[in-house]
C-alpha cells in the first residue's frame, strides 16, 4: 500500500505537469492559467452544493432511523473530489468531477463499496445493512443436506446452562 502511494505521489505531478505543458502549447500559457483558475473556482461551488446535499441526506437517513451507509460513501466521494477539484491540474479536475457529480459518484459509491466489500471478506455492504445479509440474529436458516431449509436458534456453546 505504500508503495502505491509513493508511485501515485510521482506519477500523478508528472502526468498533471505533461498534461499542463501540452495544454499550454495549444492554447498559451494564460488562456491556460485562466481555465485552471476557472475550474478551481468550479470545485469549489461544486463542493458546496454536494456537500451540502450530501450532508442533508445524511441527516435525513439518521432522522428516519436508517444507517446511512450510502451517504457517508457520498460524503466521502464528495471531500476527495473536491480536493482534487481544488488542485491544480486538468487529470485531477476530471477525477474530481466525477467524484462531485451525483451520477458518476454513484457509479464510484458502488465499484468502492465493492472494493471494500471484498477486502473485508463482507457480502452485502452496498446498501446498508438490509437484505438477506441485514443484521445478524439469533435466528437462522440453513439448508441440510438434502436441500430442505432448517429453522434454528445459534446457541453459543459457552451460554449453555
Amino acid at each position: 500500500m505504500g508503495g502505491l502511494l509513493v508511485l501515485a505521489l510521482l506519477v500523478v505531478p508528472l502526468v498533471e505537469i505533461y498534461i499542463l505543458v501540452q495544454v499550454g502549447q495549444v492554447i498559451g500559457a494564460l488562456p491556460t492559467i485562466a481555465l485552471l483558475l476557472l475550474m478551481s473556482l468550479l470545485g469549489a461551488w461544486l463542493l458546496r452544493r454536494e456537500g451540502a446535499r450530501t450532508w442533508a441526506a445524511f441527516r435525513r437517513a439518521l432522522g428516519t432511523g436508517r444507517v446511512p451507509a450510502k451517504e457517508v460513501a457520498d460524503g466521502a466521494l464528495v471531500v476527495f473530489g473536491g480536493a482534487l477539484l481544488l488542485t491544480p491540474g486538468f487529470a485531477t479536475d476530471v477525477l474530481g468531477l466525477a467524484c462531485v457529480l451525483p451520477p458518476t459518484r454513484a457509479v464510484l459509491r458502488r465499484l468502492l463499496t465493492g472494493l471494500v466489500a471484498r477486502r473485508l471478506g463482507v457480502a452485502g455492504v452496498v446498501g446498508g445493512l438490509g437484505g438477506p445479509y441485514g443484521p445478524p440474529s439469533s435466528r437462522r436458516m440453513e439448508r441440510d443436506g438434502r436441500g430442505e431449509v432448517v429453522e434454528g436458534e445459534v446457541v453459543d456453546p459457552d451460554d449453555r446452562p
